[in-house]
């Protein structure tokens, strides 16, 4: 699947109000450190993006001069400010050090 195909299955899968209260309740839920709710806002986010890297057929590179990071732009571009959780900071650290670990190994 391309990358406009599937931001457009999600869109219509979820209202652009739905995907807003996603990211709102994920940043309320860091914010108050609630745990149970947090990991059930978390599972939400994590299938979708679970699904993105399906669809995409994405794998890890094996250089960072290969580095495809098309996951992430569309997880951004269909939940806005996602970028400002700590779940999405999170991501990018992992998928940092895993690049790290990339580069040192080859």
């Amino acid at each position: 699947m391309m990358k406009q195909e599937i931001i457009n299955t999600i869109k219509e899968q979820y209202t652009r109000d739905l995907r807003k209260q996603v990211v709102k309740s994920i940043l309320k839920d860091e914010k108050n450190k609630n745990k149970l709710d947090l990991e059930s806002s978390y599972k939400i986010i994590k299938q979708i993006f679970s699904y993105i890297i399906s669809e995409l057929n994405w794998n890890m590179s094996q250089s960072t001069s290969n580095w495809d990071d098309t996951p992430l732009k569309i997880i951004t571009e269909v939940f806005p400010k996602i970028e400002t959780t700590q779940w999405f900071k999170d991501l990018e650290l992992q998928v940092t050090r895993s690049i790290k670990l990339e580069d040192n190994v080859n």
